[in-house]
């Protein structure tokens, strides 16, 4: 199965449209500005952040998540777009870019996506990576390396123009599917280009 089909697989169904809460409490303090949502998948940061001022442009590799954001946006300042990013990066410069548990079981230069993210903020704008730090019983991400938030600095090779505002691993306890409930690690990074 080919990356595609396996993300469109995964977002044929409905799934929730809540926003990730460490991007919640990250740019809950900043500025309305725009912003770029990485991986989107259903939409809930897209929406989240579209209905408190951003204008979001909201990338995904599956035509289905794409699809079903642009029908949860109407009347909101989203522009969805289906994009595979390994081959292709949104154009525009902004304030914000979020890489939300950007992962996926197949090849990815991540680190290059990533460093193209940094290079497409305005300055003083941020980038905010979550990875998982750990992972929960029932995620398809339960073996694999989860490298530290100040390894993913690093991986970006960025100048003096940037630096990392943030780099922690905060646990939480996490719901699946099923209702099941096990307590997780989070890496958070938070790149912010020099004013």
């Amino acid at each position: 199965m080919d990356a595609v089909r396996f993300w469109d697989d995964h977002y044929r169904e409905p799934r929730t449209t809540r926003v990730n809460p460490l991007l919640a409490e990250i740019a809950a303090e900043l500025p309305p500005g725009t912003a770029l949502d990485l991986g989107c998948g259903a939409g809930g940061d897209a929406l989240w952040l579209a209905a408190r001022g951003w204008r979001v442009t909201a990338a995904d590799i599956s035509a289905n998540a794409v699809a079903r954001l642009a029908e949860n946006a109407r009347g909101l300042p989203v522009s969805a777009v289906r994009a595979d990013l390994a081959e292709e990066f949104p154009a525009g410069e902004f304030d914000l870019v979020s890489a939300q548990y950007f992962h996926t079981p197949f090849e990815l230069p991540r680190a290059r996506v990533l460093r193209t993210a940094a290079h497409a903020l305005r300055p003083g704008g941020r980038l905010v990576v979550v990875d998982h730090g750990s992972a929960a019983p029932w995620s398809w991400n339960t073996e694999g390396d989860f490298p530290t938030p100040e390894a993913v600095f690093a991986e970006l090779e960025l100048d003096a123009g940037w630096r990392a505002e943030r780099a922690d691993a905060p646990r939480r306890v996490a719901t699946g599917p099923a209702g099941q409930t096990a307590t997780v690690t989070d890496h958070v990074l938070v790149v912010r280009r020099a004013a």
